[in-house]
């Protein structure tokens, strides 16, 4: 058997200790269990705490007597186990030897082995040596061949700046310098030091160069100066930062003017005059003589704030637009967007953002700091407006390019506007209190029965006036002020209403005029002449202007028709019953001695009487004379529509009355010129009413016309179908009813009737009585109905088409 080398016995010695023992129950198993001993068996038994808490339970000798019982059979334990092991315990001790035998035959050669290793380590160690140093020294070479590169190439372009007349390859040439600087390391070196100090000195006559061209640029719209500042920066890598600087320069400086212009101190100084007597007081009201001086002087400073605040937009919105239009050489990227980012406000949004706010914050401080501001804008509060206006409009003009954003917003307009609102809102209760104190003063609350004079009514439609032309140039303030005045006018109306009286006295017309009639004819009339010329005022407004406007003044017609309504309504009554008179009236007598018969009829005497009581005692009074303007008033729309409702009422009665002989046409003939001359002279000329008086023209010669005439007769496009239809039951035979006899009306009970009623409903009515006489006839036998029954019946069924196609 070949022998085994010492390796191979170390292996068995391996194998043989890793053979598991064989196992054998313990009796001592029962002390695991045991509520003492078991703290032997726990990872962190700690003897200190075991003894400690063996003496406190006071049993410590029997405790340790039980310890040492258990120590002997521990001790039993293991050599029971050691006799039982004894075989495997021996085969283990000889593996030991055998790897001891091995390892003592393994040292010679690992001995050897280390020794060969040191001599090698030797032999490397000087070679090893020499190429580190050499590799450091080659290092050190490249370095400051880098270093004396870069350094070379630093003062070349250095040099080259220096020769640069150019601003932008001037910039660029800084900027390669200072990043060669940077990234190569070149700090120490002292001529490089040298150029640098130099440089840093160019790069500030750069930027002091660049910002003066961008502001000259700005300032005098002038975009190639602009663009070449720009370029200037952009080339220093410095473009943002110094877009930022100009931001926030001219906010400071729109800030600062606005902040002058309400330095009521500066005022002050700047006339020699307000130091003395007249002079502007700590807490900014001026003394005596001097308000005139010191508020001339705000409008004028003012007046430069605008103007400084036109010259700041107008140069950012210049430095905007080159940013927006330029690109960056190569990569074609517009400049704006090196400097912005979307979602961010745009150059122009940012600085006048800051604008306004600098604004309105000084706007509210000097209202509620200085009386005398407060006052002073107030009163002139439309040229605040006029310059705010004004301003705007420049800048909007001035920014409107094609192709460009504009520098304002509708938004931003609306913000700048809505700075000055406190003033505006003082302006217009200024003025509603002044117009409302006026007419307080002319139509007091504590008095009833006094009323304006015409004076006052024309000093309050000038005051009005007045109002209107101060602002009649600024559309939107103009529409506020028109507001107010309707406010003004609807307190008029309100107090004009009160002084109108309404009792019996007003309403009579049978005696001459009462005071109470007189005071409401005055009150009409004033109202009228508010009504005319404040309308006539608004004719020469902007449509939407005269629209503010419309409603109150609706509301003082209204007042002024309501004034003397109940009077023309008494007239038209008393009239009416006049004109009722005519069915008491007999128009059916036959003879010659009435056809001969030339007095008019006793309603119409009546008639006439009343008018002319009417002329002489009302409309005197409240019509204008015929020399004056032919416009038309209140009292002359009144006057036309109740003499177009007299022609009309009688037209109807006159078509009712039957029966009808031939005298009695010629008595209704002679009635009707009386009607005609009586209402022509005395109320309104007739000619001017249309329908109604060639109604009225018409029928006079429809009564003469034969029944089978009518129907082709042109006269009856002048008359409404129910004046034909009801004038001819009196041509009908008497089985023919009219719906006056059928239902039993007296004539006033059928026109009031007839007055809300359409002509529709109106022949439904006839036709129940044309229903009734065709079942008389069929009743009787006849085989023959009346030429009026067919008449009206072509007339009615004309009456229906039409009404059917209207609708």
């Amino acid at each position: 058997m070949a022998s085994t080398s010492p390796l191979q016995k170390l292996a068995t010695f391996k194998e043989a200790t890793s053979l598991p023992l064989p196992s054998t129950a313990s009796p001592l198993d029962s002390l695991a269990s045991d509520p003492i001993f078991s703290a032997f068996l726990s990872p962190s038994f700690d003897p200190a705490l075991f003894s400690s808490q063996a003496l406190s339970s006071g049993s410590a000798a029997s405790r340790a007597e039980h310890l040492h019982e258990s120590i002997r059979l521990l001790n039993v334990h293991l050599r029971s186990e050691v006799l039982s092991r004894h075989p495997h315990l021996l085969s283990h001790l000889l593996s030991l030897r055998s790897a001891s035998s091995s390892l003592s035959s393994l040292r010679p050669a690992a001995a050897s082995l280390s020794s060969s290793l040191l001599r090698a380590r030797l032999d490397l160690a000087a070679p090893r040596r020499a190429l580190l140093s050499h590799s450091l020294q080659l290092s050190h070479l490249l370095a400051s061949a880098d270093l004396l590169h870069h350094s070379s190439r630093l003062l070349k372009l250095a040099s080259r700046l220096r020769d640069t007349t150019d601003l932008a390859r001037a910039a660029e040439i800084h900027r390669e310098i200072r990043q060669l600087y940077d990234e190569r390391g070149l700090d120490g070196i002292s001529v490089v030091e040298d150029e640098m100090r130099l440089l840093a000195e160019t790069g500030a006559r750069l930027r002091s160069d660049a910002a003066a061209a961008v502001e000259r640029g700005m300032d005098n719209s002038n975009q190639n100066d602009i663009w070449c500042g720009l370029q200037v920066f952009y080339n220093l890598g410095e473009l943002r930062p110094a877009v930022e600087s100009l931001i926030n320069k001219y906010k400071a400086v729109g800030a600062k003017s606005v902040a002058a212009a309400l330095d009521m101190k500066a005022i002050s100084s700047s006339n020699s005059s307000f130091g003395g007597p007249g002079g502007i007081q700590r807490s900014g009201t001026p003394q005596i003589g001097g308000g005139k001086r010191a508020g001339e002087a705000l409008w004028e400073r003012m007046r430069q704030c605008m103007d400084e605040l036109h010259r700041v937009v107008t140069a950012v919105w210049q430095l905007q637009s080159v940013l927006t239009k330029k690109r960056v050489p190569f990569s074609q990227v517009l400049f704006l967007e090196e400097v912005w980012q979307e979602g961010e406000p745009l150059l122009t949004e940012r600085v006048w953002e800051a604008l306004v706010k600098a604004f309105a914050s000084q706007m509210k401080s000097a209202l509620t700091a200085s009386s005398f501001v407060k006052e002073i804008f107030t009163l002139g509060y439309p040229r605040l407006f006029s310059m705010v206006e004004n301003l705007l409009e420049r800048i909007s003009r001035d920014t409107d390019v094609k192709g460009v954003l504009p520098a304002l917003s509708p938004e931003g307009k609306e913000q700048m506007v809505a700075a000055i609102d406190m003033f505006q809102t003082a302006f217009l209760a200024l003025c509603l209190s002044r117009l409302s104190d006026y007419v307080n003063s002319i139509f007091p609350v504590s008095s009833r029965g006094s009323i304006p004079s015409k004076d006052q009514i024309s000093r309050l439609i000038s005051r009005i006036q007045e109002e209107i032309e101060v602002v009649r140039m600024h559309g939107h303030l103009l529409l506020l002020v028109l507001h107010e005045i309707g406010k003004v006018l609807l307190l008029l109306a309100e107090r004009a209403e009160y002084q109108v009286s309404t009792g019996p006295e007003a309403r009579q017309v049978t005696g001459p005029a009462t005071p109470a009639q007189l005071k409401n004819f005055t009150l009409c009339q004033h109202l009228q002449e508010i009504h005319t010329r404040i309308s006539s005022i608004a004719l020469m407004l902007p449509s939407v202007a005269a629209d503010v406007l419309s409603p109150s003044l609706g509301v003082i017609y209204g007042v002024a028709c309501d004034s003397v309504t109940s009077l023309f309504q008494s007239m038209l009554d008393r009239l009416e019953s006049c004109i009722l008179q005519i069915h008491e009236q007999d128009f059916g007598v036959h003879g010659l001695d009435a056809a001969m018969d030339n007095n008019a009829s006793v309603y119409m005497e009546e008639f006439q009487k009343s008018t002319v009581h009417f002329r002489s005692e009302f409309l005197s009074k409240l019509l204008p004379p015929s020399s004056a303007s032919r416009s038309e008033t209140i009292c002359t729309r009144l006057v036309r529509r109740m003499a177009s409702r007299i022609l009309i009422f009688f037209i109807r009665h006159a078509a009712l009355v039957r029966p009808l002989s031939e005298s009695g046409k010629l008595r209704m003939a002679r009635d009707m010129a009386e009607l005609e001359l009586a209402v022509g002279q005395n109320l309104f000329p007739v000619e001017q009413l249309g329908a109604p008086y060639r109604a009225l023209r018409a029928f006079r010669p429809v009564i003469f016309l034969e029944t089978a005439q009518l129907e082709r007769s042109p006269l009856l496009q002048d008359l409404p179908p129910s004046v034909i239809l009801h004038h001819l039951y009196s041509r009908g035979p008497d089985d023919l009813q009219s719906p006056l006899q059928r239902n039993k009306l007296t004539p006033l009970q059928y026109s009031l009737w007839l007055d809300s009623q359409g002509e529709d409903l109106i022949w439904r009515g006839i036709k129940t009585t044309l229903d009734d006489y065709e079942l008389r006839v069929r009743t009787r036998g006849d085989k023959e109905f009346s030429q009026v029954y067919i008449l009206m019946l072509h007339i009615g069924s004309a009456l229906v088409q039409s009404t059917s196609s209207q609708r």
